[in-house]
């Protein structure tokens, strides 16, 4: 039986963490993976395709993570969304998890192989 290939993008304005992720994930062979730089490209698309997570970084210029949650949350209230952070805000993480975000992690990234665990078990709920 073939295993599932899950449908992931990843929201960032570091394009050096949208590919260090995009490059680990891929290798996996688990994950299709989509990145954005741009938030407001990144919701249209995240509109019109089903992603099965969404990894969304909190602090972006254009539009910040919260807000870019709130939307998508709107349109697709079921979308798993996965938080990331450089900031350990308590606020902006709990008003994350507020609004409906499964779940955060901090970067960097305690390892890859940790971000990845992390995405399984959002994936499995």
């Amino acid at each position: 039986m073939e295993e599932k290939i899950y449908e992931i993008a990843v929201v960032d304005d570091e394009v050096e963490i949208l590919q260090i992720i995009d490059k680990y994930l891929k290798r996996t062979k688990k994950y299709r993976v989509t990145t954005f730089s741009n938030p407001k490209i990144a919701l249209d698309s995240c509109v019109k395709t089903k992603y099965d997570l969404i990894l969304l970084d909190i602090m972006m210029p254009a539009m910040d993570g919260l807000e870019f949650l709130e939307k998508i949350k709107a349109e697709i209230p079921a979308q798993k969304v996965c938080m990331m952070t450089a900031y350990s805000t308590l606020d902006k993480v709990l008003k994350s998890h507020k609004q409906g975000a499964e779940n955060y992690i901090m970067k960097p990234f305690p390892s890859l192989e940790a971000l990845n665990e992390k995405i399984k078990t959002l994936l499995e709920k």
